[in-house]
C-alpha cells in the first residue's frame, strides 16, 4: 500500500523564531490611516481588509480617504487602487474637496473663485506630493491586469473597488464562483506581502416587517453578493452602516460595524461622514450628536442642554425676526 508523503511542521522546528519575535517586541506593520477610532483599522503587508455597504453609503470615500491619508504618513508607501466605475480625476476631485474642506459641488462644477484660493493651494500642496505614489488601474478591470499593475508600479497596497466587477482569470461556472477564485487570488497577494483594501457591494436582506431593504439592523456576513469566501478569505471584515438621519450631502452618523476580525477582537467604529466634502471624521457623542453642525466639536452635557432649552423656548415678540444663534 503507498503511502502519501508527510507534510507537516514540528512547533519545535517554529518555536526559537516564534519566541524571539515575541521577546523583540517587534509588532507587525501596519499603514496608519489617521487617529482615534481609526487608528483602530488594521491595513498592512499580509492582510485583507474588506469594507461592504449599501450604495451610497461612502465605501468608495472611506478607502480613498484612507489611501490618501496612509501616503501622507508613510513617505515610502506606494498604493495601486482599482476603481471600476470611477476616473482618476473625479476621485482626485473628491480628495480635493475633503482636503479643501470646498464642498464637491463647487469642485465639480469649477466654480472656484478667488475665495476659494488658498484652500485650494493648500490642498494642492498636500496631493501633489503624493501623486508618484499613487497609481490607477486602466482598463481592462480584471485580476490579472491588476497583478501585472501592482508589480509594474511596485504597488505596497492595492485597492480594488468594487471586487464583484473585477474578474479573476479563466472561465468561470457563475458570478459565485469568480468572486471565491478572486478572493483565493488576493490571499495570495496578501501572502507575498502587500496589503489589500477591497470594497465589496452587499445585497439586499428583510428587515423586521419582511421588506427588502438594506438596514443596517440586517447586514452581516451572509450579506456580501455572489460568496460566501469574502467573509473567510478576510482578515477583517467591516459593512457601512449609515444612521437615517441627516443625507448625502450633509453629516451623518456612519457606524464601521465590525464582523470579522482574525487577530484582534472585532470592535465596531463609529464615525461621521460628510458628504459635502466626501470626509469621514471622529463621530460626536451620540448622544449629542447633531447632523446639522458638520464639521463643529460635540456639545458637553451643559450645551447640549441649554441648546435644547432654548429650542424649546418661543422667541420674545421683539426678537422673533431675529432667529437664534446657531448652535
Amino acid at each position: 500500500m503507498a503511502h502519501s508523503k508527510s507534510n507537516y511542521t514540528a512547533a519545535a522546528d517554529v518555536f526559537d523564531g516564534w519566541k524571539d519575535e515575541v521577546l523583540t517586541g517587534s509588532p507587525p506593520t501596519f499603514y496608519p490611516i489617521g487617529s482615534g477610532e481609526l487608528a483602530r483599522i488594521e491595513i498592512g503587508p499580509g492582510l485583507v481588509t474588506l469594507l461592504g455597504g449599501a450604495p451610497g453609503a461612502g465605501k468608495t470615500a472611506f478607502v480613498m480617504q484612507a489611501v490618501v491619508d496612509a501616503l501622507r504618513l508613510v513617505p515610502a508607501l506606494r498604493a495601486l487602487v482599482c476603481n471600476v466605475e470611477m476616473p482618476p480625476k473625479v476621485l482626485l476631485d473628491r480628495q480635493l474637496a475633503r482636503l479643501s474642506g470646498i464642498d464637491l459641488d463647487t469642485i465639480r462644477y469649477r466654480r472656484l473663485t478667488a475665495e476659494h484660493a488658498e484652500r485650494i493651494d493648500q490642498a494642492m500642496h498636500t496631493l501633489e506630493p503624493l501623486t508618484d505614489r499613487l497609481a490607477f488601474v486602466r482598463p481592462p478591470f480584471n485580476l490579472e491586469n491588476v497583478a501585472a499593475s501592482a508589480d509594474g508600479f511596485r504597488a505596497d497596497m492595492i485597492v480594488l473597488d468594487y471586487l464583484q466587477r473585477i474578474p479573476p482569470p479563466g472561465e468561470h461556472a457563475d458570478k459565485r464562483v469568480a468572486v471565491n477564485a478572486t478572493m483565493d487570488y488576493l490571499r495570495q497577494f496578501a501572502d507575498a506581502g502587500v496589503a489589500v483594501l477591497v470594497v465589496a457591494a452587499v445585497g439586499r436582506t428583510k428587515d423586521n416587517k419582511g421588506r427588502s431593504s438594506y438596514s443596517g439592523d440586517g447586514l452581516n456576513l451572509a450579506s456580501f453578493r455572489e460568496s460566501s469566501e469574502l467573509e473567510f478569505g478576510a482578515d477583517d471584515c467591516f459593512i457601512a452602516v449609515p444612521s437615517e438621519d441627516g443625507g448625502e450631502y450633509g453629516a451623518v452618523a456612519v457606524t464601521l460595524r465590525h464582523l470579522k476580525a482574525r487577530h484582534t477582537r472585532a470592535q465596531d467604529l463609529t464615525l461621521e461622514f460628510d458628504g459635502r466634502v466626501q470626509r469621514f471624521s471622529e463621530a460626536a457623542d451620540p448622544q449629542t450628536w447633531n447632523p446639522d453642525r458638520p464639521g463643529k466639536p460635540p456639545r458637553g452635557r451643559l450645551q447640549s442642554a441649554l441648546a435644547s432649552a432654548w429650542a424649546k423656548t418661543p422667541p420674545a415678540e421683539a426678537d422673533a425676526d431675529q432667529g437664534a444663534e446657531s448652535w
